[in-house]
């Protein structure tokens, strides 16, 4: 029995021992790896489109949790107002719902920089109305248009269609240093810029949600992303001639039947600053990354393969 029992307080004690080493043993591989984690430091500076601002913003909270050093900002002053900081150095990566231009590509290279262009979703500018609004379930781009260009006499709805209220229509949309801006006035008016002045603009799509939220008679557009995330407060618009009007979804802003007011979004980094581990991991990262948080966040990806080909061209 004292045998027996002291076989017992044996195997006890190695069991202790045993698992004392394996919790040093983990505890060690814990360290060892807050330790890589911590491995980098340095900044990130982030700035420009307010469509681009979700994903660029859900990428830096993921690359923080893995690389706690490294402080990524990220601003959302609109697609040119971070082009004018991206050009002087001011930010390392421009968030863009638009391409760069040949000015703003100009001023990186008149400092001995390069831009890197990286296409990174797939966007549908959605037109929306207020959740009471019963009439106005399509438009087409005459009438978008109508609404929309400079010295417009749209004042009313009944002044696009008789039948729909007699009832001042409230504008709401992106603010002129805005990509979405751009876009929009060259898809639908026919000239980059050129619309009506008379509405309520910012490069905050929050603020216009809470607009076109609040007005039985608003209307308003923006990325896809800010409808999808506020669908409970706001309608779409169909965009189309008759039953040929299609509304943005996953599907037809990806296909491209969402015509003409599908796009892709960008983000541009500083060859320069690429040279910096931290930049270059962060974009590694947003790349990497693309394909889970990208529809996470409500954009339509690119094939995996489309991001694969835009690592390499980080080497």
């Amino acid at each position: 029995m004292k045998l027996m029992k002291s076989k017992k307080v044996a195997a006890a004690l190695l069991a202790l021992v045993m698992g004392a080493s394996f919790v040093a043993g983990c505890g060690g591989d814990k360290k060892d790896d807050k330790k890589a984690a911590s491995a980098l430091s340095g900044a990130v500076k982030i700035d420009g489109s307010s469509t681009v601002f979700p994903i660029s913003e859900a990428m830096a909270e993921e690359f923080r949790k893995k690389n706690p050093n490294v402080k990524v900002t990220v601003g959302e002053s609109g697609t040119g107002g971070g082009m004018k900081k991206f050009g002087p150095g001011e930010i390392d990566i421009a968030d863009a719902s638009r391409p760069i231009k040949p000015d703003e590509l100009k001023v990186l290279k008149d400092r001995g920089d390069d831009a890197v262009e990286l296409p990174i979703a797939y966007d549908g500018l959605s037109v929306v109305v207020n959740k009471q609004n019963t009439w106005a379930a399509s438009m087409t781009v005459a009438e978008l248009k109508k609404i929309w260009e400079p010295n417009s006499t749209v004042k009313n709805w009944s002044d696009i269609r008789p039948e729909w209220p007699n009832e001042p229509i409230k504008l709401y949309g992106p603010g002129t240093a805005s990509g979405t801006f751009e876009y929009f006035t060259e898809a639908v008016v026919g000239k980059a810029k050129s619309s009506r002045s008379d509405y309520t603009a910012s490069e905050d799509d929050n603020v216009l949600v809470k607009g076109v939220a609040g007005d039985k008679y608003a209307l308003g557009y923006f990325g896809y992303v800010y409808y999808l995330h506020n669908k409970d407060k706001m309608n779409l618009v169909a965009v189309g001639d008759g039953a040929s009007a299609i509304l943005p979804s996953e599907k037809t802003i990806k296909d491209g039947t969402y015509k003409p007011l599908s796009r892709p979004i960008f983000i541009y980094v500083s060859k320069k600053a690429l040279a910096r581990p931290e930049v270059k991991e962060f974009v590694s990262f947003y790349l990497s990354n693309a394909s889970k948080l990208v529809p996470q966040v409500g954009y339509v990806p690119f094939a995996d393969a489309h991001y694969q080909e835009l690592l390499k061209k980080l080497q």
